[in-house]
């Protein structure tokens, strides 16, 4: 039973004040002048002002509550390392036990730190290593802190969002997993860019770590760079050191770092490290010859100045050397043609060269066309448009570039209405895949294709494809669009010069500038318009995989995790050259994808992730909050491969200290919620007036005697 005094006033608190500061000032004169019943007055008085407090007996129904313990399970990566994940579920089912013969004490079990307890179930979604505290505040949210016990964490210490001073919620304990005296090496990458111009230099800072710091050591660090053969390099161990790498291409430059492992060290995982560096091209250099003036000419112009990436060199051969006509030599042009500049001493300077309806003219001599040959088998790109000057006996394939250029003419020019059609590769090819109005259907449906509702154009030269891919054709399957690669560089033919026509509207135009653009920027080797290619992207946790090619390929891509482990995925053929899966990626970091020909890399989640940065047992992380908010820290085994040992668990008092040496307390706060409640009154008020009366009756009599 739960009794008290309740009380219920029948007046204003100063009412009775000034009541009991009169009586007491009466019975205080009366004790002067010497009154015989002033002992029966006082009383008389008492019985007035205890009725005015309208005393009671109060008795309460309480309900005892049970006290909550939260027992924390670190689930974070760093607690699959070596004996930790089996030290915690063996002491997990000790704890389990050992609270049960509590009644009184409710558990809580939280599982934090591990892909399930993440936004959105994955690894991508907690690139600030392993959080539990939040978690924790979660969990709690519906628990009164008069109810709490204590919160149990078993753990490695690794914590990254330890609260400064505390969170004021009740005492926390932390059981850690792993071994004191571990240790371990790592990689730490200071200082890398994320971008960098193609074919520049870009500097890397890193430096290896020996934990705990020991005597300064010599390191091997291995660099590969998009999976081609690794380089060696000798770094110091505890000191940054910088070194250099080429950015080779646009788009991802992986470089994957490496140190060797120490002997004894926890983990290899934090020995790896990537660093992704986006190549992007500075200005691309593009250099327009132009032959026979046409319509056409200026399409070319301000599609090319309208990028402000392209720095736009451009020629137009007007007038051949031999023509004679009596023009003064100062009017003939503003400035000389610079061949023996552009075409031998800056010719590796230029990305592309775009030959306009051109043809001989005694202008380019037969070596510096040789130039342009070689410079696109040493990687250099062309693109040929001359439409009708190239079947003529002076066109470019009756000089050196006739080797390199895919299309041989007939000599024939076809002078008819037609519209460009996409061809079955060009429907896989990335220049052409998907152009607006090309009639090609869609991924997701299934039938012919339907005819392209282009513009017409009138004049094709007609020609036989030895080589490459034709892309587009025209009338009779004729080679309308070809692309091939000739040595390290490229080459592009487009057999007619009315392309311009799509760019005035002409019987409804065409995707002239998108076509151009793919073209140019194909030829200039842009990563996402390849043809033939394995690419891969992050998306959270999941890394979309996506083949390109211009036949169906159903064979497997390989993923490799950063652990190292290896599972094969098989793609779904879109019908338009790609092939793509998604993968739900485990672990954070870069996982490698490769088929048979390519290697490409994604990150998942945090590319070098900070629960791996140190991966040692340490109590040093919670020992500030723990001092804050009372606890202890203490080991669940006490030599490598000894059983884990827990230490005793006590109920305490709210104000008592709740660790010692070998046990650990949680605290019994006998919380209770009050089911009903019932008043009996003391001093009832008829009563009270019954006594009231009588006392003065009895003290009257008595002074008047």
């Amino acid at each position: 039973m739960n009794f008290s005094i309740a009380l219920a006033p029948l007046a204003p608190w100063i009412a009775i004040g000034l009541f009991a500061l009169l009586a007491a000032v009466s019975l205080g004169y009366g004790v002067a002048r010497g009154a015989r019943g002033i002992w029966w007055r006082a009383l008389a008085f008492t019985v007035l002002i205890v009725m005015l407090l309208n005393p009671s007996l109060k008795e309460e129904q309480r309900e005892p509550l049970t006290d909550i313990a939260l027992i924390v399970v670190d689930d974070s990566p760093s607690q699959t390392i070596g004996e930790r994940r089996p030290q915690t579920e063996e002491a997990l089912a000790d704890l389990r036990e050992k609270l049960a013969r509590y009644p009184d004490l409710e558990v809580r079990i939280l599982r934090a730190g591990g892909p399930d307890s993440r936004r959105g179930d994955g690894i991508a979604d907690a690139p600030d290593g392993t959080l539990l505290f939040g978690e924790i505040d979660k969990a709690l949210a519906d628990v009164p802190p008069q109810r709490l016990a204590g919160v149990l964490m078993l753990t490695d210490g690794q914590v990254h969002d330890v609260p400064a001073g505390g969170n004021a919620r009740g005492p926390l304990h932390a059981l850690l997993t792993g071994r004191r005296d571990a240790r371990d090496r790592r990689l730490v990458v200071e200082q890398a860019p994320s971008y960098g111009i193609v074919g520049s230099r870009a500097t890397i800072t890193v430096r290896i770590e020996d934990m705990p710091a020991g005597a300064a050591r010599t390191a091997r660090l291995f660099v590969q760079r998009d999976g081609s053969a690794r380089e060696t390099i000798q770094l110091q161990s505890g000191v940054s050191t910088s070194f250099e790498v080429t950015v080779e291409h646009g788009g991802a430059n992986v470089i994957e770092l490496e140190t060797e492992p120490v002997e004894g060290e926890l983990t290899t995982e934090n020995n790896r490290a990537a660093v992704v560096i986006n190549g992007v091209r500075d200005r691309l250099r593009v250099l327009l010859v132009s032959g026979v003036p046409h319509n056409g000419e200026r399409v070319w112009r301000n599609l090319l100045k309208a990028d402000p990436a392209v720095d736009l060199v451009h020629f137009t051969i007007l007038r051949p050397p031999e023509k004679q006509d009596g023009t003064p030599v100062r009017e003939l042009s503003l400035i000389a043609f610079p061949t023996r500049e552009l075409f031998e001493e800056k010719l590796n300077d230029f990305d592309l060269i775009i030959f306009d309806r051109y043809h001989r003219r005694g202008i380019l001599p037969t070596a510096y066309l040789e130039n342009i040959a070689r410079y696109v088998e040493e990687g250099g790109a062309v693109l040929e448009a001359g439409g009708p000057s190239y079947a003529s006996p002076f066109g470019l394939f009756r000089t050196p570039l006739g080797e390199i250029m895919p299309v041989v003419p007939s000599g024939q020019i076809i002078k008819q209405a037609y519209r460009a059609h996409v061809t079955d590769v060009g429907r896989r090819h990335p220049v052409t895949a998907g152009l607006e109005g090309s009639g090609a259907l869609p991924a997701d449906r299934i039938g012919e294709p339907k005819p392209a509702t282009w513009g017409r154009w009138f004049i094709q030269t007609e020609g036989d494809a030895r080589r490459g891919d034709v892309v587009m054709d025209g009338p009779n399957a004729t080679p309308l669009l070809v692309l091939d690669r000739v040595g390290k560089g490229r080459v592009a033919q487009i057999m007619t010069d009315q392309v311009w026509l799509w760019a005035r509207g002409f019987d409804g135009g065409g995707p002239q500038a998108e076509l151009l653009r793919r073209i140019a920027h194909w030829l200039m080797k842009e990563p996402e318009l390849e043809e033939d290619d394995l690419r891969a992207t992050s998306r959270g946790s999941d890394i979309l995989v996506t083949r390109r090619s211009l036949k169906p390929d159903d064979s497997p891509v390989t993923v490799r995790s950063p652990s190292g482990d290896e599972r094969q995925i098989t793609l779904a053929d879109q019908g338009d050259g790609r092939a793509t899966a998604i993968y739900r990626a485990g672990e954070q970091g870069l996982h490698r994808i490769s088929d048979a020909m390519h290697s490409v890399y994604a990150v998942a989640g945090t590319l070098n992730p900070l629960e791996f940065a140190d991966v040692r047992s340490t109590g040093d992380k919670l020992d500030p909050v723990i001092k804050a908010q009372g606890g202890s820290i203490n080991w669940l085994a006490a030599e490598p491969g000894s059983s884990v040992r827990l230490p005793d668990i006590r109920r305490v008092g709210a104000e008592r200290t709740v660790a010692g040496r070998g046990w650990i307390g949680l605290r019994a706060n006998h919380d209770y919620v009050v089911k009903g409640v019932s008043e009996i009154p003391l001093l009832p008020p008829l009563l009270a007036l019954i006594l009231a009366a009588g006392t003065l009756l009895l003290a009257w009599r008595r002074e008047g005697r």
